[in-house]
C-alpha cells in the first residue's frame, strides 16, 4: 500500500531532515542563549523537559501551576517520551526521540494530504515556514488526527471521524473550530441524527480522556485552560502589535471572544451562500481554514509553529492552481515573521543585530495581511458562478 506514497514519503523525510539541519546548531551547543534566538533554533522540546520536571519523570499534571500548559494527550506524550530518557541531563536524547516521532507524524500527515488533495499536497512539505517550525513543539500530534477526522468525514465514516477529532481536541484546542464547521455542514444538510451522534462521540470521548486526569489532578488539568483565559497580550498577536504602536485595549478577553463569534457567524453565512457552487466537502474545507485563520488572528498569542495548524488545511481548501500564487505570498509573510520573532527576542540578550519592537510589530501586520490575502483568494474562488450553479450535496463529494 505504501508503494503508491513513496514520493510524498520521500519528500516529507527530506523536509524533516532540512528542519533537523536548522535546529542542529542549538542541539550541538545544548540550547544556550542567545543562540536559540540568533540562530532561530529554539525548541520547547528540551526547554520543557527541564522546566516541567519531565527529566525526573514527574507526572505532567501533578504540579499545579508548574504543570504542562497543554491538553491531556499532549501532556501524556511529553511525559511518556521522557520515560525513555534515564539521564535527567540528557536534553539532546529527549529532543532526538521526540523529533523522530514528529518526523513520522509529518510523513503521516503528508500521506493524508496526498489522499485528500494530491495536486497540492507537496506545498505543505515544501513550505519554508513549515520546515522552519516543525520541531519547535509537539503540534503534529494534533494535526494528524485532525486531518484524519476530515478525511474520514469526507468518506462519510462519521463515527471514526468523530473519534479522531475528539483525540485531536484532547491534544491541542484549535481543532475545536473544525467541529464547528463539520457541525454546520451536517446541520445545513439536515442530517440531524448524524450531527447529534457525531457530537455525542466527540464530547463523550473527550470526557473519557480528560475526566481521569481532571478528577485526580484538577489544578494541573485546569492549568492549560486557566492560563489561556487569563494570559495577557502575548507574542505574535495583533494585540501586541497594536500595543507597540500605542493602541491598547483593556478588555482583551471579551474583545477576542466577541470578534471570534462575529467572525465565525460571518463565515457561517458565507458557507450558506456558497452551498450551491461546489461540492459540499470543498466548501467545508474552505470554511475550516477560514475558521482556523480567524482563530489564530484574533487570539492573544501567535507562536511561530501555529503555521503548522494552518498550512495542511489551506492545502485541503485549495481548488485552483491560481491560488498557489496567493499561497506563496502568504508563506512569504509567515517566513518573514519567523525570522522577525527570533531577532526581536534576541534583544533581551543585547545582541548587535536585534530587531526593534516597532519593526517586529510591522512583521506581525505583514503576516496577518498576507494571511488575509490568501483567505480572500479562497473566498473569491468559492463565489457562485451564476451562469451554472447547481446544488451538490455531501454525498456527492464522497464519490470517485
Amino acid at each position: 500500500m505504501l508503494r503508491q506514497f513513496r514520493l510524498p514519503i520521500v519528500v516529507a523525510l527530506i523536509a524533516a531532515l532540512l528542519s533537523f539541519a536548522k535546529f542542529e546548531h542549538c542541539r550541538a551547543v545544548n540550547w544556550v542563549s542567545p543562540d536559540v534566538n540568533t540562530h532561530m533554533c529554539y525548541s520547547d522540546l528540551p526547554a520543557l523537559f527541564g522546566a516541567r520536571d519531565l527529566n525526573h519523570h514527574t507526572f505532567p499534571y501533578a504540579s499545579g501551576d508548574k504543570s504542562v500548559e497543554y491538553p491531556v494527550i499532549m501532556g501524556l506524550v511529553m511525559w511518556g517520551t521522557s520515560l525513555f530518557i534515564s539521564n535527567p541531563s540528557d536534553y539532546r536524547g529527549y529532543f532526538d526521540l521526540n523529533i523522530f516521532l514528529i518526523a513520522l507524524l509529518l510523513v503521516a500527515s503528508t500521506i493524508v494530504l496526498w489522499r485528500l488533495k494530491p495536486e497540492f499536497a507537496f506545498l505543505a512539505t515544501l513550505s519554508p515556514p513549515v520546515i522552519a517550525s516543525l520541531f519547535i513543539n509537539w503540534d503534529m500530534w494534533a494535526i494528524v488526527p485532525a486531518l484524519l477526522a476530515l478525511y474520514w468525514f469526507k468518506e462519510r465514516r462519521f463515527d471514526i471521524s468523530a473519534v479522531a477529532l475528539s483525540l485531536a481536541i484532547s491534544t491541542k484546542f484549535f481543532p475545536a473550530v473544525i467541529l464547528v464547521a463539520l457541525s454546520l455542514a451536517l446541520l445545513i444538510s439536515k442530517e440531524i441524527k448524524t450531527l447529534l451522534r457525531y457530537l455525542a462521540i466527540v464530547v463523550g470521548l473527550w470526557l473519557l480522556v480528560n475526566l481521569p486526569i481532571a478528577l485526580t489532578y484538577f489544578d494541573g488539568w485546569k492549568h492549560f485552560y486557566a492560563m489561556n483565559i487569563n494570559r495577557p497580550t502575548d507574542l505574535g498577536s495583533i494585540w501586541l502589535a497594536l500595543s507597540i504602536f500605542g493602541i491598547g485595549e483593556p478588555h482583551i478577553n471579551y474583545l477576542t471572544i466577541m470578534l471570534f463569534l462575529i467572525g465565525a457567524s460571518a463565515i457561517g453565512i458565507f458557507y450558506k451562500s456558497i452551498a450551491a457552487t461546489r461540492t459540499q466537502f470543498e466548501n467545508i474545507a474552505t470554511t475550516i481554514f477560514l475558521l482556523i485563520a480567524l482563530f489564530t488572528t484574533v487570539s492573544k498569542v501567535y507562536s511561530p509553529q501555529y503555521v503548522l495548524w494552518l498550512v495542511p488545511f489551506a492545502i485541503v481548501a485549495m481548488t485552483k492552481k491560481e491560488e498557489r500564487i496567493a499561497f506563496w505570498v502568504w508563506q512569504g509573510g509567515e517566513f518573514l515573521y519567523h525570522v522577525a520573532i527570533w531577532q526581536y527576542l534576541a534583544a533581551s540578550a543585547e545582541v548587535q543585530f536585534a530587531l526593534s519592537p516597532r519593526l517586529y510589530a510591522w512583521s506581525i501586520v505583514v503576516r496577518i495581511a498576507t494571511l488575509l490575502y490568501f483567505c480572500a483568494t479562497l473566498a473569491r474562488s468559492a463565489q457562485p458562478n451564476r451562469l451554472n450553479s447547481q446544488p451538490q450535496f455531501l454525498v456527492d463529494s464522497t464519490r470517485g
